[in-house]
């Protein structure tokens, strides 16, 4: 009998880790749908992963009656949709709001940028927001992991900015983000639901961030990567950071030395070619570009483009 007791509850605890299992792998439809929208500044990725919750006639911002205040101190949130009554608003003013739905909704940026011209430095942070009439506040907080805002922990909070909510006649039905309008270093993030549109700005030193990224990679780049440090130089110079372009030229031209000793190709003897015509050197230059077209007819590669400039090049044309 006992024996049977231990096999019975074997059996279930098999069976209870089997559901388990198919549980976990089990996907099922929410009534917030999950959204994604990215956006990129320069060389700088914005990405918002949220819920889109809808309004299905409900009062979705309002103050919060006097009994549903009463459940929450502060700012602390009221979006417990267990708790909430039959009329009180899904968006109380003046709380804490995951703005969204389900989990956190999740702002991530690839480098330091402005948010209202005030720095958020990269990473990922969950994005809160306190409602209010006349004014919001936008909360970037550094648990980007938790479930709504139920464990929001204000000393958590990387920056909050204001902004001016904007009310207009028409409804939207679902929650959602938006990225308009964008410029060269700059996108207005529009958070939009029911009647409101809440927009705030996410500024870029595209520059500063494209050359600290490039001396990286030049600096990262294997010894016989001409290319990339070429290509730096290039952005560095049509950007007038003439340092960082003469410290781009310098590796580009000890990195296709190595190519070129390592094995000559058309490629290489062109590539320093062109990076000792950046460097100001003709002379030297058209030495080489010789060399490079001699290579390239023993390659049997094609080299009449790279001819006619050499030529145009000689005769004061470009």
């Amino acid at each position: 009998m006992r024996r049977q007791i231990i096999s019975i509850v074997s059996l279930f605890v098999f069976i209870a880790a089997i559901t388990a299992a198919a549980d976990a792998q089990l996907r099922l439809p929410r009534p917030s749908q999950g959204a994604a929208v990215t956006q990129t500044i320069g060389v700088t990725d914005i990405t918002i992963n949220y819920s889109r919750p809808p309004v299905k006639g409900r009062t979705i911002f309002a103050d919060a009656p006097t009994t549903m205040a009463a459940r929450a101190s502060g700012e602390a949130t009221l979006d417990d949709q267990t708790k909430r009554q039959a009329g009180e608003p899904i968006v109380p003013y003046g709380h804490v709001w995951r703005t969204g739905a389900n989990e956190a909704t999740q702002f991530a940026v690839t480098d330091d940028v402005l948010i209202n011209g005030q720095k958020l430095p990269a990473g990922k942070y969950s994005l809160s927001t306190i409602p209010g009439k006349d004014e919001w506040t936008i909360i970037f907080n550094s648990d980007y992991g938790q479930w709504g805002s139920f464990t929001y922990d204000e000393k958590k909070d990387v920056l909050r900015v204001k902004t001016k909510p904007q009310w207009v006649s028409d409804s939207q039905e679902l929650l959602g983000y938006s990225f308009d309008p964008v410029s060269d270093n700059s996108a207005t993030v529009n958070i939009r639901w029911e009647k409101v549109r809440v927009p705030f700005t996410v500024q870029v030193d595209v520059v500063g961030t494209t050359l600290a990224k490039a001396r990286k990679a030049v600096a990262e780049a294997k010894p016989d990567d001409w290319r990339t440090p070429l290509n730096a130089a290039g952005y560095a110079r049509q950007n007038n950071s003439m340092t960082d372009a003469e410290a781009f030229i310098q590796a580009a031209l000890k990195a296709v030395d190595v190519s070129i000793a390592a094995k000559p190709t058309f490629q290489n003897l062109a590539g320093k070619t062109t990076i000792l015509l950046n460097y100001g050197k003709k002379e030297e230059a058209f030495a080489v570009a010789d060399k490079a077209i001699a290579q390239g007819k023993a390659d049997k590669a094609d080299t009449s483009a790279f001819e006619k400039r050499i030529a145009d090049l000689k005769a004061g044309k470009m």
